[in-house]
C-alpha cells in the first residue's frame, strides 16, 4: 500500500529564498493495488507537486510517505532503485520525455542498462514485446522509430509500457492525456482501465473532472494545497459536500447547451477569495461511509 500522511511542501521563494511558499498542505490518502484514485484541483493546486513527491522528485517538507510500511523519503541507493521498480510515473508532454536525435526506443534500452543486464538479448527481446503489446501496440510499428514519426498516444503508451516492464504495482499518471486527442483519450484511458483490472494502482492526476470521473475508484478534491474533499468517486460527484466541489461541478460545460452568461466563472472567482484554506487544513468530516469534505466550507 502506498500511504501519504499529512504530508507539506514548502518552497522557498523571494529574494534569497526569504520567504515561503506552501504548495501543499497535510495531504493525507492511501492509494491500494487494482484501485484507481483521481486527484483533481485546477492549475497550482499542488497536484503535481504531490505526484512529485511520490516519486522521489522532490523532498517533502513535512508528514510522511511510506510504501508497504517504509518511509519512502528515507530510502538509500539500492532501496531507491527497489522501489522505483515497483512506482513509476508517467508525465504530461510524452515528447519532452524523449531525445529527438535517439529513436523512441531508447527509453527502453536505458531500462535495460539498470535493470534487466542478466537477460539474454532473446529473452530481453520477448519481454520487451509483451510490454508493448500489453498496451495496445504492435512492436514493429513503433520500435526503431523518432519521436516525430510517432503520435503523442503511441508516445505516452510506449512510456506506460517502459513502466510495465518493471511489474509496477502503482502508476503516478499526471495529466497523461491533456494534450491528447478525444479519439486518443479514450484509448489511454481504458488502457488504464485494463491495468487497473490487473492490480496495478493509480493515482490519476488530471484538473477534467470529466475524465476523474469515467476513470476512478476514489475521487479528492485538491484546493491551493489543501484537501476539500475525498471520497468515492460516486460519492463525490453525485453528492457534493464542499462548495468548492459544487463550484467545480457547476462550472464543467455541457454539450446540450450554450453558455448564456449566468456568471457562473464569476462565482468561481469569488470561492477563490473566500475559499478560506490559505491559513490552515480544516478538519475532514466523514458525511457518509468513506465521503469526507471539510466542513468548514460546506
Amino acid at each position: 500500500m502506498l500511504k501519504l500522511e499529512r504530508v507539506t511542501k514548502v518552497y522557498k521563494v523571494g529574494t534569497f529564498g526569504g520567504k515561503e511558499l506552501t504548495a501543499v498542505r497535510d495531504v493525507s490518502f492511501e492509494l491500494q493495488p487494482g484501485e484507481v484514485v483521481s486527484l483533481i484541483g485546477e492549475s497550482g493546486s499542488g497536484k503535481t507537486t504531490v505526484g512529485k513527491m511520490i516519486l522521489r522528485l522532490t523532498p517533502i517538507t513535512g508528514g510522511a510517505i511510506t510504501f508497504d510500511g517504509v518511509d519512502v523519503s528515507r530510502l538509500k541507493r539500492g532501496r531507491v532503485k527497489g522501489y522505483y521498480r515497483q512506482v513509476q510515473g508517467v508525465f504530461q508532454d510524452p515528447f519532452s520525455s524523449y531525445n529527438p536525435i535517439f529513436k523512441a526506443d531508447r527509453v527502453f534500452s536505458m531500462l535495460r542498462g539498470a535493470y534487466f543486464r542478466q537477460l539474454s538479448s532473446a529473452e530481453w527481446e520477448r519481454k520487451l514485446h509483451a510490454s508493448i503489446e500489453a498496451v495496445s501496440l504492435d512492436p514493429a510499428q513503433v520500435l526503431h522509430k523518432y519521436p516525430h514519426q510517432l503520435s503523442g498516444g503511441q508516445l505516452q503508451r510506449l512510456l506506460i509500457a517502459r513502466a510495465l516492464l518493471l511489474d509496477i504495482k502503482y502508476l503516478v499518471a499526471d495529466e497523461i492525456i491533456s494534450m491528447l486527442d478525444a479519439s486518443t483519450r479514450i484509448d489511454v484511458l481504458n488502457l488504464l482501465g485494463d491495468l487497473k483490472a490487473r492490480g496495478l494502482g493509480v493515482l490519476f492526476i488530471t484538473h477534467d473532472l470529466s475524465l476523474g470521473h469515467y476513470i476512478s475508484d476514489r475521487t479528492m478534491i485538491l484546493r491551493k494545497g489543501v484537501v476539500v474533499e475525498l471520497g468515492p468517486t460516486a460519492s463525490v460527484f453525485g453528492n457534493p459536500q464542499h462548495r468548492y466541489t459544487k463550484l467545480l461541478l457547476d462550472s464543467v460545460p455541457q454539450l446540450h447547451t450554450k453558455w448564456n452568461g449566468d456568471g457562473v466563472l464569476e462565482s468561481y472567482a469569488v470561492a477563490d477569495d473566500e475559499a478560506g484554506v490559505n491559513g490552515g487544513s480544516p478538519a475532514l468530516v466523514e458525511v457518509e461511509p468513506g465521503h469526507f469534505f471539510a466542513a468548514e466550507e460546506s
